[in-house]
Parts: C-alpha cells; sequence; structure tokens
C-alpha cells in the first residue's frame, strides 16, 4: 500500500488545496490541529468511555487501552447509551470550529464554511478485524451537495497497529459505487476491491486527514491492545446545498436543548440557524437498497443482515420496518 501524499507543504494555499483535493479526493496534513486541544477531547470522552467499561480502569485514560469485557459496537444499545453521553460534551462539539480547521476550509473552498452540526465519535475496539470499517463513501449517508468533506482526526497516536483511516485515491470522480451488506460504518460495503489505489500511513495526535465525500475509504484493522478513538467533523461551503438531517445530533434520539444544558458558553448553541441555507431533503433510494439486501439476507438467515437490521430497529422512522427487522434479528440470535 502506498503512502499518503503530504500536503502540509501546501495548508496556507488554498487554490493548491482545492486542486490537490480534485486530484486525489484526500489532503493529509500532519500536525494541522494543536494536540492540546485534542488531548482535551480524549481526556473528556475518555472518562465516560472508561466509565462504560471500554476502558481499563488499571490504566491511565490518555493511554486508551481497551477492555475487551466491554466491547460493542454501533448501533447496539450499550454503544448508543455511551454515543449520547458523549454527544453531551460541549469540548467535543466546540473542537469542529476550531481555527486551524475553519480556517483551512474556507482557504480551500473560497467561501464560508459551514461545519456540520452533527458530530460522529468513532470508537474501534482491537482484535476485532470482522467489525473494521468496511468500504464506503459518504455521500449517501450525508447527502445534501456531493461537495462535503469529512475531517477525520484521531484522539491519540494512530500507528498503523491502531487502526487508521485508509482511502481509494481518486475514486470522488468515479460516481456511487455499487455496493453489498458489509459491517462497520453504514452498514455496507462497495463491491469493487479498488486494487493498487488504497493509500494510508501512521497518524500522530494534531495530523488531519480530509476527505471528499465520494471518496471510497475504510479503516485498516486495530490488532494493538488500545481503542482506537477518533472523530469525523463534516464541512461544506453555505453556499451548497444542506441536508437538514445532518443537523440532528449521532445518536438519536437525542435532542440539543439536552445537549446544550450543562454548557457554560451560549455562542456555538444552534449557530446553524443563524445561517441562510438551502435544504435538499435526504434521498433513501440507497437507504432503501441497503434495508432491502438486508431484509433478503436476513429472511435466509445469513448473519451478515445483522449490522443493518440494528441500524433499522435503532434510527428508522417506520415502526412496521423496525418490528420486522427486530423479528428477523430474533431468528438470527
Amino acid at each position: 500500500m502506498r503512502g499518503f501524499v503530504d500536503s502540509s507543504a501546501i495548508v496556507a494555499d488554498g487554490a493548491a488545496l482545492a486542486a490537490r483535493m480534485d486530484r486525489d479526493g484526500y489532503l493529509f496534513l500532519p500536525g494541522l490541529m494543536p494536540p492540546a486541544a485534542l488531548v482535551e477531547v480524549q481526556r473528556a470522552v475518555g472518562e465516560i468511555v472508561r466509565d462504560a467499561g471500554w476502558l481499563r480502569r488499571d490504566r491511565p485514560v490518555e493511554a486508551a487501552v481497551a477492555d475487551p469485557a466491554g466491547f460493542c459496537v454501533d448501533p447496539e444499545p450499550a454503544y448508543l447509551d455511551v454515543l449520547r453521553r458523549i454527544n453531551h460534551l460541549e469540548s467535543y462539539h466546540a473542537l469542529k470550529h476550531h481555527p486551524a480547521l475553519v480556517g483551512l476550509f474556507e482557504r480551500m473552498l473560497g467561501a464560508p464554511i459551514l461545519a456540520h452540526p452533527r458530530v460522529l465519535m468513532r470508537n474501534i475496539f482491537p482484535a476485532r478485524a470482522e467489525f473494521t470499517t468496511k468500504a464506503h463513501q459518504d455521500f449517501p449517508n450525508v447527502q445534501g451537495s456531493t461537495e462535503v468533506f469529512t475531517a477525520w482526526m484521531p484522539l491519540i497516536d494512530c500507528p498503523m497497529e491502531v487502526g487508521p483511516l485508509q482511502v481509494a485515491a481518486g475514486t470522488h470522480h468515479d460516481g456511487v459505487y455499487d455496493f453489498h451488506i458489509g459491517a462497520g460504518a453504514g452498514g455496507v460495503e462497495i463491491a469493487d476491491p479498488l486494487d493498487g489505489r488504497w493509500v494510508s500511513g501512521p497518524f500522530r495526535l494534531g495530523d488531519v486527514l480530509i476527505f471528499h465525500s465520494m471518496t471510497v475509504h475504510k479503516g485498516v484493522a486495530n490488532t494493538s491492545d488500545r481503542l482506537r478513538m477518533s472523530m469525523d467533523v463534516r464541512y461544506q461551503s453555505v453556499h451548497e446545498p444542506f441536508n437538514p438531517d445532518n443537523a440532528n445530533a449521532d445518536g438519536q434520539p437525542l435532542a440539543w436543548d439536552d445537549i446544550y444544558a450543562g454548557w457554560a458558553s451560549d455562542e456555538l448553541k444552534y449557530y446553524w440557524k443563524r445561517l441562510d441555507l438551502t435544504l435538499k431533503p435526504f434521498d433513501r433510494q440507497w437507504f432503501d437498497k441497503r434495508d432491502t439486501l438486508a431484509f433478503e439476507l436476513g429472511a435466509a438467515g445469513d448473519a451478515r443482515a445483522r449490522s443493518v437490521l440494528q441500524r433499522i430497529v435503532a434510527r428508522d422512522a417506520d415502526q412496521e420496518k423496525r418490528a420486522r427487522a427486530q423479528a428477523l434479528l430474533d431468528q438470527l440470535q
């Protein structure tokens, strides 16, 4: 596998950043973020996940040494309960407004930017290779505009054995790829192996990977003893259409008033409502395909359907559909 192209030398040049993003579909930016800002968030998140049994209590929170007995994955109820607790942290949501990130996107996009209200926390347990995030694109989940960009930031040092991300360079020009059911983010896996296109590398605290919503990416298996703790934060120009679903906090049901209840400052509360945004509703075509595949596999007794069926039970608005998914999950048990 090839290593990332280091874009830190052009970090101040918006036109060069845009050109390289157009060419590769990603930017690797070592040292973009001050480690102290990330340490604060890691410590706060770490206290929550250690209390939930995900980290060993005999080791410092900063070491992020996993407790295998606490293993769970999104969207299991135990995982979502912890995710909701994390979402109440003011420092966790404030991180996406850091000037190093906002300034970079303003330069690259040449416009005022919107940081999506939804922040995604990824906690990946070690020695569970089957739950490594599969190859996928963000656009079918995020939508609004294809010109949405994810900033992926590990909250701990992330050498290859801890399981950073890898991206398939240039795939953002290829449209939406065909997919089948898979465990991990979104519950899908792109069918094309994309041989020869994958790039990756180790991360130090403060390194940031930015990629286009159409860029195919996946995780590297976590073979260490650490809980791989990372955040996904998304950005777009305020002039691009915005899918209002991205204004819902991760870990639904979860209301912003509840999240904000313990915050010290009002400055960042409902900040997106002060912007003149063009809204574009969510198109379910890819989710409907995913769910149809899950029902077919679940009815056939195929355990690969479990992750998507769990997502339907946890998040779908259709009560009848949730009941059908739960019945199939009960059979798979």
